[in-house]
């Protein structure tokens, strides 16, 4: 019998207990639609807690809308977004970010998933030409698609370049949860007082189900909206693009009609810090099981282990035999190279479990 959990993907763990209770909590007789609602104005609150009370927030149902709305806002159709070649938005998002900016994206290489200053440079020309698109919005992933985390003053340092080039800084935060707890920053620190602009706010992946946020953040030259913490009014500003955004999240059909259901869930994590705790859990976890793979002479761990991550090179032939009772993806078929991952909900156990099964295999 398959084992009940895999290390295939943190979207595959189930929801947090005090998720569903949360959910449990607000269904009960009538509120107001679309987010005019007590529920997500409690939300909000949160999100200005933790972010500032000068935050304009949205919700949408899942990371890929939340990229896409981030990014459309930000853009005109003949700019351009630079990011990793590894990024979600180029590998994993069916296009989407292009077909609903308008956008050419531009991808970086990089050796750990992580873009650099100099690798910008390189994509940083054709300014002011009309034959060429026009640089506009650095996109990184914190976590990265590799499972590294940037250091504050690499995201810093990326933050001022686009700043002084006339270009935003855009972070992918799907695993954001994740890259502050191995920081060990508060989520502003990990972002906003880094110079982030905006933020795709990632929840599904530490314990919630179908609920993401876009979070801008008011930078020099930005104009994000004076929001007081309480406020329901999400996309009045006096920027004309921000403002926008209200408009562009129905047409993008992420405007949830029953938005107290997302907003509970977001509330849930954001309230007592469970998003903390969720994400050091699985952080920690993928530490316990580098060290138990560690100890298998046929196992090679590719990348440090900074998140909820592990990339390894496994023997070829291994492959298939561990898939047959744990499901995981196979990152780079070339290189055998595999990745696991762990959630909010691996236990001890499971590593030690995965990790003897993958020895039996390995040795066999």
């Amino acid at each position: 019998m398959k084992p009940s959990r895999s290390f295939a993907s943190d979207n595959n763990a189930g929801v947090h207990p005090a998720v569903i209770k949360a959910l449990s909590g607000v269904n009960r007789g009538h509120v107001v639609g679309y987010g005019d609602d007590p529920y997500t104005e409690s939300a909000v609150k949160q999100f200005a807690r933790l972010f500032g009370p000068d935050i304009a927030v949205f919700f949408v149902f899942n990371g890929t809308a939340a990229n896409c709305l981030s990014l459309k806002v930000l853009t005109s159709s003949y700019h351009a977004v630079i990011c990793a070649e590894s990024a979600h938005i180029y590998v994993d998002e069916c296009g989407a970010p292009e077909k609903f900016t308008g956008c050419k994206l531009i991808p970086l290489s990089t050796s750990d998933g992580k873009l650099t200053v100099d690798a910008v440079r390189t994509a940083y020309h054709g300014i002011g030409d009309q034959h060429h698109v026009q640089p506009r919005v650095i996109s990184i992933t914190q976590a990265s698609e590799l499972g590294t985390v940037y250091k504050p003053e690499e995201v810093r340092v990326l933050a001022d370049f686009a700043h002084s080039n006339g270009m935003y800084l855009h972070v992918d935060g799907a695993r954001i949860a994740n890259a502050a707890a191995w920081l060990g920053l508060s989520l502003r620190q990990a972002t906003r007082d880094l110079g982030v602009d905006v933020l795709s706010f990632g929840a599904t992946k530490n314990g919630a189900m179908g609920a993401e946020a876009v979070v801008f953040f008011p930078q020099p030259g930005m104009g994000v909206p004076q929001v007081s913490p309480g406020s329901r009014d999400l996309g009045i500003s006096p920027n004309p693009a921000i403002s926008d955004l209200k408009f562009y999240r129905k047409q993008g059909m992420q405007l949830s009609s029953k938005m107290r259901f997302i907003s509970a869930q977001l509330e849930a994590l954001l309230k007592g810090d469970l998003w903390l705790r969720n994400a050091e859990h699985s952080n920690r976890m993928a530490k316990l099981l580098e060290r138990e793979l560690s100890k298998i002479l046929q196992i090679k761990i590719v990348y440090p282990v900074e998140a909820n991550g592990v990339f390894a090179r496994v023997p070829r032939h291994a492959i298939p035999e561990i898939m047959k009772r744990y499901f995981f993806y196979v990152w780079n078929e070339e290189q055998s190279l595999v990745r696991w991952m762990c959630s909010w909900d691996t236990t001890e156990a499971d590593v030690k479990q995965f990790a003897k099964f993958v020895r039996r295999v390995v040795s066999g």
